[in-house]
């Protein structure tokens, strides 16, 4: 596979090249066929790279050209293939084939059809590079790459303002997290004197005063910004301005998960700055109960879901904070499978009411689409975390690792896990049980979608509901065929963390807790919305404060509003008018100005009187004799 491995990144750029120039040329047909077969066959290559490390053990190491050279200090455009990065490619390119598939029925009447394929076929090439890359360098060109890509998505639509705005606000908001990565990337060299993860990962075992802890610090903080956690968090839920083929695979299957990669990826410096893992944690945790909070009264079907997905990637931050970089990484796969699946069903949902997104208007819809119902179903059932279904492994993996560092990060996140379901069956139980609460056009308007767009749905249900059985845990009688697989990945880190076992009892007792707490808040959800009918009101002072707060997100955008975005309004308006205007354009406009003004005033001696020319020739002549009078005297 060496020689065919730069392929996998090359096929997605010629159909962004190939769609982009024949976007308006093209049929839909055939610019569809062109954007998701390409994928296709990235992904058909991901297979055959995938089985054959399966097979060796041995990653692939492949240099496609050495980029630039200064003194000793060589940079190469490389692939690294190891057991990380073979899974991402599968998740990229066999996602992202789906949702190419779903999008030609999706997108099949806008007129931007071609130019959307095209900004869809460059993002997956930009992710393939950040996972591909075997430096921090080539790397950052991929990191890069998504953020351009998702601004691109994200305002579409960009005729309207808001969308506009949501795409500008998510590429400023990564940018605060880039600067942080571009900044670490040169801490590594200056401490390292590479940047190639090989070089890195050896130097950094052997050199105790570099600064890890600093660097890694600031690999989070661009890990916070990418993969939207507190305090950067609040682009994500606005992303969702775009069309929602771009929110699955952007913002659910893959990008936002670049950051858990990222940290992933650099195991072994994190493991050897605890301090930058207790962060983690905590700022995975508390994201996740925060966003979880949020969730729960929001009525937008896609809000719902955006704000899940910024509490999952808490989840998986937390599993990384506490050293369960399998379980973390566990979670990432299976989340990339339910959530795509379940955005994919919100935009089939929102396909059949006619654009419609609010959960209020709609209910009554198990009978009308039932594909659609019967998928969402299933990513529901393994987002809450029940058993057998997929999200109930790998979020039981986290939990147990959580409760073994610190029971307390424990007790949050079975209560995040808690809310979880029953904000996920509320959002189900509103818009599928009770009666059509929309319009009767709307009502009119009920299909189920097109083949295109449901056998994406019905392949992520299966893989949803199955995936999660290559990590069942020993005490079930299962063998973590995932973490054996990544094992040769996090060995040195497995040596440095000191694992803590815990019993049999324990175990059982830790996830019948979360299981139980999953079973109770789906019950309440349904007493509450199907069994007495509630709706959440439309008019903001009839909820409770509580309520209130959660459904206005805490005010987070308002506090950034007033504390940043403001007071740097206010002083970028200071710096124009005093520093600019009076300091710097007074200097300059002055020095052309002062010879102006003189000028003005000499010029009033020229008067074109002789009589006067005369006088003052006399008066020169006296001030001459008056001069060297007083020159000889002295």
């Amino acid at each position: 596979m060496e020689k065919y491995i730069w392929l996998i990144p090359l096929l997605p750029l010629a159909g962004f090249i190939i769609n982009g120039i024949g976007r308006n040329t093209l049929s839909k047909g055939v610019i569809g066929f062109i954007g998701s077969s390409l994928v296709l066959a990235s992904f058909i290559l991901s297979i055959a790279t995938f089985f054959q490390i399966k097979s060796s053990g041995v990653p692939i190491n492949v240099t496609v050209f050495d980029w630039f050279a200064v003194n000793d200090f060589k940079v190469q455009f490389a692939f690294l293939i190891d057991q990380l990065s073979s899974i991402m490619l599968l998740i990229i390119t066999g996602v992202g084939f789906l949702i190419h598939l779903y999008s030609t029925g999706y997108m099949h009447d806008d007129d931007g059809f071609g130019k959307f394929f095209a900004y869809l076929n460059l993002f997956v090439f930009f992710m393939l590079l950040l996972v591909m890359g075997s430096n921090y360098l080539v790397m950052f060109i991929g990191w890069e790459g998504v953020g351009l890509c998702s601004y691109l998505l994200i305002g579409f639509w960009y005729t309207n303002p808001d969308y506009a705005d949501a795409a500008k606000k998510a590429f400023i908001m990564n940018r605060i997290g880039d600067l942080g990565f571009l900044i670490a990337i040169f801490l590594i060299f200056t401490s390292f004197g590479s940047i190639a993860y090989a070089d890195v990962f050896t130097a950094a075992t052997k050199n105790h005063t570099a600064p890890i802890v600093l660097i890694t610090i600031l690999l989070f903080v661009g890990a916070v910004g990418k993969s939207a956690q507190l305090p950067l968090f609040t682009w994500l839920p606005d992303a969702m301005a775009g069309p929602t083929p771009v929110s699955a695979l952007i913002h659910a299957a893959t990008m936002v998960t670049a950051g858990i990669y990222m940290v992933a990826r650099s195991n072994i410096l994190f493991t050897l700055a605890p301090q930058t893992m207790e962060v983690i944690a905590i700022i995975g945790l508390a994201t996740a109960l925060f966003a979880a909070l949020i969730a729960l009264t929001q009525t937008d079907i896609k809000k719902v879901l955006a704000y899940s997905t910024v509490s999952q990637l808490g989840y998986m931050f937390l599993g990384l904070g506490v050293g369960a970089y399998t379980g973390a990484f566990f979670h990432v796969l299976t989340h990339a499978l339910f959530k795509a699946l379940l955005f994919l069903g919100a935009g089939s949902v929102i396909h059949a009411m006619g654009g419609e997104q609010d959960m209020r208007v709609m209910g009554g819809l198990k009978g009308k689409i039932k594909i659609t119902f019967i998928t969402m179903l299933v990513g529901t059932i393994a987002i809450a975390g029940i058993p057998p279904f997929s999200g109930f492994f790998s979020k039981d993996e986290i939990l147990a690792a959580a409760y073994a560092h610190n029971p307390v990060y424990y007790v949050i996140g079975v209560i995040t896990a808690a809310l979880t379901s029953f904000y996920m069956f509320r959002m189900m139980y509103l818009t599928f049980w009770g009666n059509f609460r929309g319009t009767h056009e709307q009502e009119h308007h009920l299909h189920e979608s097109p083949l295109s767009m449901t056998v994406p749905l019905i392949v992520l249900a299966i893989l949803s509901a199955v995936a999660g059985f290559i990590g069942v845990p020993a005490i079930m009688g299962g063998h973590h065929e995932l973490g054996a697989y990544l094992a040769p990945v996090f060995e040195e880190s497995n040596k440095i963390l000191r694992e803590h076992e815990l019993s049999s009892s324990t175990e059982w007792t830790l996830m019948g807790t979360s299981v139980v707490l999953a079973l109770i808040a789906m019950g309440y959800a349904y007493s509450k919305y199907v069994k007495n009918a509630h709706v959440p009101v439309a008019d903001d002072q009839e909820r409770p404060a509580l309520a209130k707060l959660s459904y206005h997100k805490f005010y987070v955008d308002e506090l950034y509003d007033a504390i940043v975005r403001k007071p740097l309004d206010w002083l970028s308006v200071f710096f124009y008018n005093v520093v600019e205007k009076l300091g710097i354009d007074g200097l300059v406009n002055s020095v052309a100005e002062t010879p102006v003004e003189a000028s003005k005033g000499l010029r009033l001696l020229q008067s074109g009187n002789v009589g006067f020319y005369i006088f003052m020739m006399v008066v020169g002549i006296i001030a001459i004799l008056i001069y060297s009078f007083i020159s000889i005297t002295i």
